[in-house]
């Protein structure tokens, strides 16, 4: 997954643009039909009566003659959402993110976390001392809580409202906050202190200076090697890039781990946005013992918007994509990778390993974490990942004719390892909570406490 970097921002094109009402329907008729024809399973959770309802309403939603770029956006992406399909959505406006900053915007002055499905404060930026993090927000300019994220929810492709909650952290509430009500200058904020409610007024902060150029992204995994007396730490960093580069770090971190005789390794998938498999099987090929592969089954479903796609975007004598395009259209079919050899005896690491997981452990990432508790390769540590291990992924973008807004749908259904296609992410073998987020790390440092080792 991809976030906002606000600095990246501008790089995109203007969002200040009209459609005509008929532009737009047309879009939208484009947009319904490619998800039928390209998702490889759109009614796996929402019946095709309820879909068909959602497309009624939100062509009846386009009610004026002309819409902006960002009505149309938030308008589409309702209507994706409802398919349920984490990998199936319509991208955070950005380019009318960029424009409301770079014009004086404002935003909501508290970040928010959720735990055990209270939204608690997790950065403050208000100015107020009395707002201290951890406290739970109850309520926004006379909206509860949850009256706010019905308003917000829509906007979030996710299978369930856990995988919702973290992807609120992840984009961050002010900003969706600003998506779901627009432009606030004043927030009248009801924050539960102890046993009591207190109503605090709060101005909103500049988007810039306020926010952006404060703030840290959830997802900030980093190559990282280091030790811990007896224990090995290694932070693989996202699962994407250079893979030349990608396996010349991983090479080099095994070489000191088995060279340093360290007893236990630690791996470290927090707050990592995945990737591709190749990056996750290498790094598994040097703690496996055996031939192994990251999933169980991997199926695909071809399309006239696929094969289009692979033709403009792809290598059409490689054998995997030769395989898309000689099928028929719509038809459903699993592809076969094979097993993953281990690194030579020598190169491995035979000692304990941990993986540490938390709630913004995301795709491949989440799908790595399975694949090694699965084949009993690591001890799972931490929380709940968000992303189900066996999902509906492998996503491919194409852009609606009129609005050129950007769609993602997913191609492929993907069961992790050992067959459970259960609504439910990867759960970790010793639990404990990444509480907030934040600077403390409650996890790596209790598992260096339960295994011996010091910080």
């Amino acid at each position: 997954m991809v976030i906002l970097v606000f600095f990246a921002l501008y790089s995109f094109g203007q969002s200040n643009l009209r459609f005509s009402k008929e532009a737009i329907a047309e879009d939208l008729d484009q947009l319904y039909t490619s998800l039928q024809e390209a998702n490889y399973d759109l009614y796996a959770y929402t019946s095709e009566e309820e879909f068909a309802a959602a497309y009624q309403e939100a062509l009846r939603s386009i009610g004026k003659d002309s819409l902006t770029l960002l009505e149309i956006t938030k308008t589409f992406q309702r209507f994706v959402a409802v398919a349920n399909i984490g990998h199936t959505s319509i991208d955070f406006p950005i380019p009318a993110y960029r424009e409301y900053a770079t014009s004086g915007g404002t935003l909501f002055p508290l970040e928010i976390a959720f735990e055990s499905d209270r939204p608690v404060v997790r950065k403050n930026w208000s100015g107020n001392d009395s707002i201290r993090l951890g406290m739970e927000v109850i309520g926004i300019n006379g909206k509860s809580m949850a009256e706010i994220l019905e308003h917000i929810y829509p906007q979030i492709s996710a299978e369930r409202p856990y995988f919702k909650q973290a992807k609120i952290e992840l984009y961050s509430f002010p900003r969706y906050y600003w998506l779901a009500f627009g432009r606030q200058d004043e927030f009248e904020v009801e924050i539960l202190d102890g046993d009591s409610v207190r109503t605090y007024a709060l101005p909103a902060i500049n988007l810039i200076e306020g926010y952006e150029m404060k703030r840290s992204e959830v997802l900030n995994a980093r190559m990282d090697l280091r030790f811990y007396e007896n224990t090995a730490y290694l932070n693989p960093g996202n699962l994407s890039g250079d893979e030349q580069q990608y396996q010349y770090f991983i090479d080099s971190a095994f070489l000191r781990i088995v060279e340093k005789g360290s007893e236990n390794l630690i791996i470290d998938l927090r707050n990592n946005g995945g990737g591709d498999d190749s990056f996750s099987d290498y790094v598994v090929s040097y703690i496996a013992n055996q031939p192994f592969r990251w999933h169980e089954s991997y199926s695909f479903k071809t399309s006239a918007i696929l094969k289009e796609y692979v033709r403009e975007q792809y290598d059409t004598t490689d054998v995997f994509w030769q395989e898309v395009l000689k099928r028929d259209d719509g038809e459903l079919y699993e592809y076969e990778f094979g097993e993953y050899e281990p690194q030579a005896p020598e190169k491995r690491f035979t000692g304990s390993v941990y993986v540490l997981v938390n709630r913004q452990s995301h795709s491949q990432s989440a799908l790595m974490a399975a694949q090694m508790q699965d084949y009993g390769f690591a001890t799972i540590v931490g929380e709940e990942t968000g992303e189900c291990p066996s999902l509906y992924a492998s996503i491919f973008q194409y852009t609606l004719l009129n609005t050129e807004i950007a769609v993602n749908i997913s191609k492929g259904y993907i069961v992790r390892v050992n067959g459970n296609r259960e609504m439910e992410g990867v759960m970790p073998d010793i639990f404990i909570k990444d509480y907030l987020l934040d600077e403390d790390d409650e996890v790596l440092d209790g598992l260096l406490e339960k295994i011996g080792a010091l910080r």
